[in-house]
């Protein structure tokens, strides 16, 4: 079996919660000028109520309302497809199955949060949404739910990729929102970075900060964050939900799961259903996937930091490279963040999941072989879970077992086009912060409250 499909009537119609299972809880955030532990008030100037109530919930499964679930079914549920071309190309003894994202209207798996975050709004009597994007697919996510609920929708977009992927501005455009290369000169502290540095090439802590102080200027706007935040990563817990169905289906359980890593949504999405298995004493590798370019879960630091740039977000409990950091223009422009989901840094520390990182041009290296094999040419940011489950699957070959790997391909690579120019005429650079460099971005969490 090739391919594996549910139907819509066997959509998940709860989000599940992983609070609910956790042995240790996680670390709370804290406001970022006393320093005490949040409260859902200090979070009413950015999110409307029913997004703050599931960030802070300890209910295991929190159910989809009715016009969300309408909304996915554009797409809902993705299929799980067998990666048998791969595997005859790896000559490996290992089963790989993942599950494709991709065929969202927006072409990645954003859209799964960017429609729950809509409608709650537009619950709330929301009339505009700020927010940030790296590669775009958030912002493009974004702006398609915001014009299925009537929402006016500002993105501020990093810079480099704004740069390099002009259509996906065009498909933001499309969709109906105003798009801005970050940092801008339409908020205080965009003007202040161009003024420091006119040539800033931007990161998403600089858009984080401008979206934020967007949000808070407005009576009628809210800030819609993409990754991270554990209402975002309650939302993407559809994907592993299906996933278990149509593993049961295929009469396969996964030995490994794996996911990309940028603020850790998608990892998390297919990995959290699965993460309360091990919990619960199955035995599963889960393995976070990163650039070396930006290596926050592999050689950075378990503290309290701030979200953004600008310290205006709150202070919460993550690995983290500071949030000074300015990552290089890689082309995964989704996993250039300083820092890492709360809820994803808890459960790799807590040993739950392992964290690995890769250079772009063996990550390039694997996202041409799978074009090759299966047909679809996956976006640079899921690319690293391809290099992750090609390596795993070299590793049953080599240990002669028939392993079960399992991974989430978040999103097509069809925007990306000018990556793969790069990669193709010899031009992918390779970054890698030295000690030294991380040593001084880390230094900027000092004097802020330790774990």
């Amino acid at each position: 079996m090739k391919k594996i499909f549910l139907s819509e009537n066997e959509m998940p119609k709860s989000w599940y919660n992983i609070a609910a299972d956790l042995k240790n809880p996680p670390l709370p955030p804290l406001h970022p000028g006393t320093r005490q532990p949040l409260g859902p008030e200090d979070l009413a100037p950015l999110f409307p109520m029913a997004l703050i109530e599931q960030e802070m919930s300890q209910e295991r499964e929190i159910t989809i309302p009715q016009p969300v679930q309408e909304g996915l079914k554009l797409w809902r549920p993705s299929p799980l497809i067998r990666a048998t071309g791969l595997e005859k190309a790896l000559q490996t003894p290992a089963k790989i199955y993942f599950k494709y994202e991709g065929v969202s209207p927006a072409g990645s798996h954003k859209p799964n949060t960017a429609l729950a975050q809509a409608y709650y709004n537009k619950q709330e009597g929301v009339k505009r949404l700020s927010t940030e994007t790296g590669a775009g697919q958030w912002g493009s996510s974004l702006a398609l739910a915001g014009q299925m609920f009537g929402l006016e929708v500002k993105v501020y977009m990093v810079k480099v990729s704004y740069i390099q992927k002009p259509y996906r501005r065009s498909m933001m455009q499309s969709w109906g929102a105003e798009i801005v290369a970050s940092p801008s000169k339409d908020t205080e502290y965009g003007r202040k970075v161009l003024a420091e540095d006119p040539e800033n090439n931007g990161s998403l802590g600089i858009a984080i900060s401008e979206a934020v102080e967007d949000a808070v200027k407005r009576e009628d706007t809210k800030y819609a964050l993409g990754s991270v935040l554990n209402h975002v990563l309650l939302h993407q817990t559809v994907i592993g939900l299906e996933a278990k169905k149509q593993m049961a289906i295929a009469g396969d359980t996964p030995d490994i799961i794996i996911g990309c890593v940028g603020g850790g949504s998608n990892f998390a999405g297919l990995a959290f259903p699965y993460l309360r298995d091990k919990i619960n004493g199955a035995d599963i590798d889960f393995r976070a996937i990163e650039p070396a370019a930006c290596p926050t879960l592999t050689r950075g630091k378990f503290t309290y930091d701030f979200g953004d740039t600008a310290q205006m977000t709150p202070l919460v409990s993550m690995y983290t490279l500071g949030h000074t950091f300015m990552p290089p223009g890689i082309h995964a422009g989704g996993l250039r963040y300083h820092g890492m989901a709360p809820m994803l840094s808890h459960v790799v520390r807590e040993g739950l999941v392992d964290a690995y990182s890769y250079h772009q041009v063996e990550v390039f290296d694997s996202a041409v072989l799978f074009a090759k094999t299966e047909g679809i040419i996956p976006a640079p940011e899921s690319a690293h879970a391809i290099k992750g489950a090609v390596d795993a699957a070299i590793e049953a070959r080599e240990a002669g077992e028939e392993k079960v790997i399992l991974f989430n391909l978040s999103g097509h690579g069809h925007f990306d086009m000018s990556a793969y120019d790069a990669y193709f005429a010899g031009k992918l650079q390779e970054y890698s912060p030295t000690d030294e460099d991380l040593i001084k971005d880390i230094a900027s969490t000092e004097g802020l409250p330790t774990v």
